[in-house]
């Protein structure tokens, strides 16, 4: 826990330094896989705010409603590809079309639970598939910066409350965990086989905790489950109530991401791999953070705690030392855990009171919002 007294101080040192730099994306060409999930959705309208030119390339979404959807994201986009990152041939071809400066690989399957129902497919994807990306990076210039986005999930989590840092040892007891760390583990070989020197692009990886947001509505997502419950006047009802996260909302990874690769981009002698999580970290448990929300919401709004547990195993202490990222990107979070959640539980309030009406302009306006606090 001492490194995050020295990332608590360092917080007052570089509070006032702008992370995100319009300028640098202004006019950059990014190459996106998974913009039509949710965090690809959140960050495509970002770049477009900025100026970037975005080709997405991602399977179609999986959920209805979905973020994609409604805020229309694949029109912010230079170009919107249904691809899949098993495709080689397809995925190559695009990314070589699109000519970019960075290339920015979210593609996943994101789901715990659905990797105990398909771990074949969740290996398949998210450890072939960016082995996949990282082939195709290898043909562009070395100008261009890519960026691999895995999970704080890749760590082998000792469960005993210790904030993980990038140095330690990766893993996972689960197929979704146990994938985010063989995926690690294969960016860190390609990094140190083929990308080793100044006529490679420069790649890096990104490690971030449960993000929450408006336009999830993925299963088992605690917030996207609390919006529906109290839309329709119903009880949200926790199933594992002592679990803590590393909760934060979605912006504040994706400004990690963005500063991470400016940074690189100017010095690419940095090291490449990097936790985005709450600074310092912050354990709160589902119940904590289910009663945030019902609180948000307003009146009606029930939480209950079950007795039945939910059937599959998730890590229950599970937090990560960002110290790194304060102390050399001079990035850090800007939203406590309640203005998180009550920043979430506004965005889907006013989607089911507008019935998705005018949500791409709300969901600017929340950027913006967070923007003027960088």
């Amino acid at each position: 826990m001492k490194n995050f007294g020295l990332a608590v101080r360092l917080l007052g040192k570089f509070g006032n330094n702008v992370m995100v730099d319009p300028s640098f994306w202004n006019g950059k060409r990014v190459f996106l896989t998974g913009h039509t999930g949710f965090k690809g959705g959140w960050l495509v309208l970002w770049l477009h705010r900025m100026g970037a030119k975005v080709v997405g390339y991602s399977l179609p979404p999986e959920t209805k409603p979905n973020l994609f959807d409604t805020v229309d994201v694949a029109s912010y986009c230079e170009t919107s590809t249904f691809g899949d990152i098993r495709d080689v041939p397809a995925l190559s071809k695009a990314l070589t079309d699109s000519n970019p400066d960075v290339v920015m690989h979210l593609a996943a399957q994101a789901i715990v639970k659905t990797g105990f129902d398909d771990p074949v497919q969740t290996f398949e994807t998210n450890v072939m598939g960016t082995i996949n990306v990282m082939e195709a990076v290898r043909a562009l210039p070395e100008h261009v910066v890519c960026l691999i986005v895995t999970s704080d999930k890749c760590y082998d989590n000792p469960n005993d409350g210790v904030p993980l840092r990038e140095q330690d040892p990766l893993g996972g007891h689960d197929p979704y965990s146990a994938s985010k760390g063989a995926c690690e583990v294969a960016v860190t070989s390609w990094q140190h086989s083929y990308f080793n020197d100044l006529s490679m692009p420069v790649l890096a990886s990104g490690r971030a905790g449960n993000v929450i947001g408006g336009g999830d509505w993925s299963a088992n997502r605690l917030l996207a489950d609390a919006a529906r419950a109290f839309s329709k006047g119903e009880a949200l009802t926790v199933r594992n109530p002592l679990a803590t996260r590393p909760w934060q909302h979605v912006l504040e990874p994706l400004s990690g991401y963005l500063t991470l690769i400016q940074k690189l981009a100017a010095d690419r002698k940095l090291p490449k791999a990097w936790n985005f999580g709450p600074v310092p970290a912050v354990d709160t448990s589902v119940e904590k953070v289910a009663e945030f929300a019902a609180g948000a919401w307003g009146s009606g709004a029930r939480v209950e705690v079950s007795q039945n547990r939910q059937d599959w195993e998730e890590a229950h202490a599970l937090l990560l030392d960002s110290t790194a990222a304060v102390r050399f990107l001079h990035w850090r979070p800007r939203l406590d855990v309640p203005e998180a959640v009550d920043m979430t539980m506004k965005w889907y309030a006013r989607f089911y009171e507008t019935s998705g009406a005018g949500m791409a302009d709300y969901t600017l306006a929340q950027i913006d919002d967070y923007c003027a606090k960088l």
